[in-house]
């Protein structure tokens, strides 16, 4: 082989890695910039509340995170010690329960229970003996921790600053495209405004409602650890589909440890909450959306985990609403248009 071609392939394949490298960076900018601009919808809300009363709008947007930021200061200091200790007993039960479990279960899955038992027991007493193990990877959770709230008073920055002056960047926005086409930019920004807003809002209301309809009926037929099944599985409500899935099964398990009966009682309090979530709640999430299929939110949660990872999941709904937008304007509504512009000629 020619020199030259090695160097032409060695050099190919280095641009090729720099560019994967750009666009793994470019996707982490992309990410946090959308994260960025749903966090500023509901601050602008505000501040526009707060302009047609004759107030500043940044009093309007700082009213607003700063009433934001106090309710969810509440709700931690209420929920997250009862949650951290719920959560903590679970863990160190959890070897006894899938013990417990087991002789409901042994004559489906033999002796595996047993073998689960003692692995999650071993590998708690491991720990529980050498705590130096855990040195390590609380230091480097600390450090993500540090490094994801830096990056969270960027954004909440950043999305105030959004809020108290959006005009001068939608305006050099839709400079960058034709002046033509600017009436139909304007458009989809304000549909894709509407539905992000709205995902926002539902959203909001869905883990409220969820998860204090789920904490009533464990409590009601008590199970334990209720609260933190509880905030665990409105948590869980960010992933589309999914969510109420996974959340159910610590509890069904820790139900199953008790009784077959106590595990069928909560799995019956799952699906009633769950159609009551998706009976009301959810419409009102798709009224302010756009309908989507339930296989192309599949498909979207793959696509999004594959790209973003965890948070490109959670925000899975807005991404997908706006793939769908841009469809409908760009590609759907003009051919509909020429369609119907087509027809009377055809008729003549």
């Amino acid at each position: 082989m020619r020199p030259t071609v090695v160097y032409r392939t060695v050099g190919l394949a280095a641009a090729l890695i720099v560019v994967a490298l750009v666009a793994q960076e470019l996707m982490t900018v992309l990410l946090a910039v959308i994260v960025t601009i749903i966090l500023s919808l509901p601050l602008s809300a505000a501040a526009s509340i707060a302009e047609r009363r004759g107030a500043p709008r940044s009093l309007g947007a700082l009213a607003a995170l700063v009433t934001a930021l106090g309710v969810l200061t509440g709700l931690a200091f209420a929920v997250i010690p009862s949650f951290v200790s719920q959560a903590k007993q679970f863990a160190n039960r959890l070897p006894a329960i899938v013990a417990d479990a087991d002789r409901y279960v042994h004559g489906f899955a033999g002796g595996s229970a047993h073998r689960i038992s003692a692995q999650l027991g071993s590998f708690a007493q491991s720990y529980s003996d050498h705590p130096l193990r855990l040195v390590g990877p609380l230091e480097q959770i600390g450090l993500t921790a540090i490094g994801m709230l830096l990056s969270l008073i960027l954004i909440l920055v950043a999305a105030f600053l959004i809020a108290v002056n959006p005009t001068a960047l939608v305006n050099g926005f839709l400079r960058l495209f034709p002046e033509a086409r600017r009436g139909q930019v304007r458009d989809v920004l304000s549909r894709v405004r509407t539905a992000w807003l709205g995902w926002m809002i539902a959203t909001g209301i869905d883990m409220v409602v969820l998860g204090g309809l789920l904490f009533l009926g464990m409590e009601l037929i008590g199970l334990n650890f209720a609260i933190g099944f509880a905030v665990f599985s409105a948590l869980m409500t960010v992933i589309p589909n999914y969510g109420s899935v996974i959340s159910a099964i610590p509890p069904i398990l820790d139900g199953l440890a008790q009784s077959p009966t106590k595990a069928a009682l909560v799995l019956i309090v799952y699906l009633i909450v769950n159609q009551i979530e998706g009976n009301l709640i959810l419409p009102l999430i798709m009224a302010r959306t756009v309908d989507m299929h339930p296989a192309l939110v599949t498909m979207g949660l793959l696509v999004m985990g594959s790209l973003f990872g965890l948070i490109g999941v959670l925000i899975a709904i807005p991404l997908l609403s706006l793939a769908i937008i841009l469809v409908q304007a760009l590609w759907i509504e003009p051919q509909e248009t020429r369609a119907a512009a087509a027809r009377p000629e055809r008729t003549t």
